[in-house]
């Protein structure tokens, strides 16, 4: 096993059986049977290998899409991708549930871990079809990454094998995007002759801006003519 994938794996291993915070760096190098210096070369925190966690499961996850659903809603094909990612992580799921409980009351945590979100869940919109590109693409990627954070809460406290549920909330959530969406891109289509408005101001602004900067470089070599000192004062001294 690559080292990067062992020590994810150990980390995983040690945060299913002890408190988030117990976990020493060292802890997981020797969990993971490498040196230190192979732990530094591969993740620069124990944070960091979280990181490489949600990325080996972003790739399970796209490794095993399909065209099964193309011709399927958008609904049905983010459903069926946000479900390979729950199942991705099951066998997770006891570390999943201590880190969650661990980190809840650390904001900058939650923000890291946020940024993480963003980077994976736009995979897996791009896996269903969904553009994340502008700025409604970022506003459903937020919103699917806030969205799949409700459905995690919920999905580590079912113990139901059919994840009843876990896909009840799923498709609650989802249905809810959809409808904030629809929201959205009206107000987004009632306000297009504003912005068009406002950013030809802009551009005005900025091209007043720009004459009135070449006007005073022009005024300052004038004032600097026939000086031999140029337009410093300090370069006399």
């Amino acid at each position: 096993m690559p080292p990067r994938e062992a020590i994810v794996e150990a980390l995983m291993r040690l945060a299913a059986e002890q408190p988030w915070n117990d976990i020493e760096i060292a802890d997981i190098a020797r969990e993971a049977g490498v040196s230190l210096a192979e732990f530094r070369d591969a993740y620069p925190s124990k944070g960091a290998v979280l990181g490489g966690f949600a990325r080996m499961i972003d790739k399970q996850v796209l490794e095993g899409a399909s065209d099964d659903l193309d011709e399927e809603p958008t609904r049905e094909r983010l459903f069926d991708v946000l479900m390979r990612r729950l199942d991705a992580m099951d066998p997770y799921k006891p570390a999943l549930r201590r880190i969650a409980f661990a980190l809840r009351g650390d904001p900058l945590s939650l923000a890291a871990l946020n940024q993480v979100a963003l980077n994976s869940q736009r995979f897996m919109l791009a896996s269903a079809g969904i553009s994340t590109e502008g700025p409604l693409g970022r506003l459903k990627l937020q919103g699917v990454v806030i969205a799949f954070a409700r459905v995690m809460e919920v999905w580590l406290e079912d113990e139901d094998p059919a994840l009843a549920r876990t896909m009840a909330a799923l498709d609650r959530e989802i249905r809810n995007g959809e409808r904030f969406m629809e929201r959205a891109e009206d107000v987004r289509r009632l306000t297009a002759p504003f912005r068009a408005l406002a950013q030809s101001l802009a551009e005005g602004g900025r091209r007043r801006r720009r004459r009135d900067r070449r006007d005073d470089a022009r005024d300052d070599r004038n004032e600097d003519e026939g000086n031999p000192l140029g337009g410093d004062p300090a370069a006399a001294i």
